[in-house]
């Protein structure tokens, strides 16, 4: 019987004498959306961080529904893309394959086009970061980031800096892709309210805790305490 959730038990980060995860308890379902939310400062760049392996946790698990079996493969998709400028898209799309698989060119090629041409960006093979829309950078790092076939991607912020058209493009690209392709999506993101349109789940991190998780309908009809006034400024 295959997993259904990603289990997290008392996770805790602390740099010096602050403490910036406490103990935090969640059980994120596999297969679906779940945006983390929050102030600026409180910490969801670093659970993002340690659900990636990228931050080691103080103390506590991650791991799938028995608390044992390792979390699967995850790919992170930074703030800024992380392209490299001096790279072709095909040579940003390709670089986790050649980092970390055995694999012939020819694989690699088929590989790299077949996730191209998926992705709407065959014409841009052969192009440089500089030379292509900020929209299309964004497919490609998705490109990049699905090439090796994860379970679960992780966004950190991915509309940062573009305007309220290009944000909907971004939110609708992740929304189509992930239908397409199956994986499981936890974001941090600001784009309050917009972001829950595509979020199955949602988690209110507040002072190193979970202050709030369920569905994003049910929070928009009826928010807690304390975070009417995040949702919508307009009503504090």
């Amino acid at each position: 019987m295959s997993a259904s959730q990603l289990l997290i038990q008392s996770l805790s980060k602390r740099f010096g004498d602050q403490i910036v995860l406490d103990a935090i308890d969640l059980e994120i379902p596999l297969g679906k959306h779940t945006t983390l939310i929050g102030r600026s400062g409180v910490g969801k760049s670093v659970f993002l961080k340690c659900i990636a392996g990228l931050l080691e946790p103080d103390a506590g698990t991650i791991a799938l529904d028995d608390a044992v079996t390792p979390v699967p493969h995850c790919s992170y998709l930074f703030q800024q893309n992380a392209l490299f400028d001096s790279m072709t898209v095909f040579d940003n799309v390709a670089m986790p394959l050649r980092e970390k698989e055995k694999i012939s060119r020819k694989d690699l090629e088929d590989r790299v086009f077949t996730m191209l041409e998926q992705l709407d960006l065959q014409d841009a093979a052969h192009k440089y970061q500089a030379e292509i829309s900020g929209g299309m950078q964004k497919r490609v790092a998705l490109a990049r980031a699905l090439i090796t076939k994860p379970e679960i991607i992780l966004f950190d912020e991915p509309t940062t800096g573009l305007d309220p058209e290009r944000k909907f493009s971004v939110f609708e690209m992740i929304r189509q892709y992930r239908q397409q392709f199956g994986f499981t999506v936890i974001m941090v993101s600001h784009d309050v309210p917009e972001v829950f349109k595509i979020s199955d789940h949602v988690a209110w991190l507040d002072q190193g805790k979970i202050a709030y998780w369920g569905t994003s309908e049910s929070l928009l009809s009826d928010p807690p305490s304390g975070l009417t006034s995040f949702i919508n400024p307009q009503l504090a």
